[in-house]
């Protein structure tokens, strides 16, 4: 692997806005409705999206009339719209130790960095505000949501700063856990939440801590997986980076392969029933696939984040 598929720089975070742009169709949306942000409220009101047309009923905007339908029903229909409004997105990015690692395309933390990435772009673009937390074992840097995109750049900085710096072999004193405790106290209600993660170092309090997040918020889980941790080739020797150097494993050994298989089926279930408890949407990001390509099948027409 070259340096680019095992770090990513501030530089390569920045041109991921090009993806970005590449998974919005054009919208015949007006400048002050994409302001405005694409989220919509439960409110009815003299916004810029058309909801429905109904019987006039007094206290109706005179103005709001559809006169057509009106003549065609001979009887006085209101148009109603739906307000929109900006709803805070909120990127919790894994760059643990764990997610130093692939065995083909890039590194998983090379993968969490660029999602996270095409999300801020499309959120800002989107008029909404973006904030992100980012953690990586021994860093924690919150980074509240706003409106600019001096902050998704600020973000982006934190991203490729933070990568690879936590292989030192000692205890991780920042986990998912604890940045997920953080994101209760830094998301506002109503926030859309993206937790960008391997997941492998989940716990007893995962579970209560997404479900507590999802309780108030809309929380999605981008679960970034390398075909080696899936499968193991039937045979062979080969290294996997450690903390402590490269261990090496014969895929061959009927036994090494029985654990390995146990062991994973053990954290499969164990996250499939974190997942259903906490009432999370999770989805499979591999590897091998761009990060644009992945976001494909969990974003809304035009690139819109649900």
């Amino acid at each position: 692997m070259d340096v680019s598929t095992t770090r990513i720089s501030l530089q390569a975070l920045i041109r991921l806005q090009a993806d970005a742009k590449a998974l919005k169709l054009p919208s015949a949306r007006p400048a002050r409705a994409r302001q405005a942000g694409l989220q919509h409220s439960s409110q009815r009101g003299r916004g810029m999206a058309f909801a429905e047309v109904r019987l006039y009923q007094p206290g109706d905007d005179i103005r709001s009339i559809d006169w057509r339908v009106t003549a065609r029903r001979q009887a006085p229909h209101t148009k109603l719209y739906e307000e929109e409004r900006e709803r805070p997105v909120l990127l919790i990015c894994d760059l643990g130790p764990t997610l130093f690692f692939a065995s083909t395309g890039a590194f998983k933390q090379v993968r969490c960095a660029q999602l996270a990435a095409v999300l801020a772009w499309l959120a800002l673009s989107a008029g909404d505000q973006v904030g992100g937390i980012v953690f990586n074992g021994k860093t924690l840097t919150v980074q509240r949501p706003a409106r600019r995109k001096k902050s998704v750049l600020r973000l982006l900085d934190t991203l490729a700063s933070q990568q690879h710096t936590s292989l030192d072999g000692s205890a991780s004193e920042t986990t998912l856990d604890t940045a997920l405790a953080e994101a209760r106290r830094v998301a506002h209600t109503g926030s859309r939440i993206f937790v960008i993660s391997d997941f492998l170092g989940i716990s007893r309090s995962t579970t209560s801590l997404l479900g507590a997040l999802a309780r108030h918020n809309s929380v999605s889980a981008l679960r970034v997986v390398d075909p080696l941790e899936q499968e193991l080739p039937q045979s062979g020797r080969f290294a996997v980076a450690g903390a402590e150097g490269p261990v090496w494993f014969d895929a061959s050994n009927r036994s090494f392969q029985q654990a390995w298989r146990e062991k994973t089926n053990r954290h499969e279930t164990a996250l499939e029933e974190c997942f259903r408890l906490s009432g999370i949407q999770a989805t499979d990001v591999s590897t091998r696939e761009a990060p644009a390509v992945s976001l494909k099948s969990i974003l809304g027409p035009g690139g819109r984040i649900g």
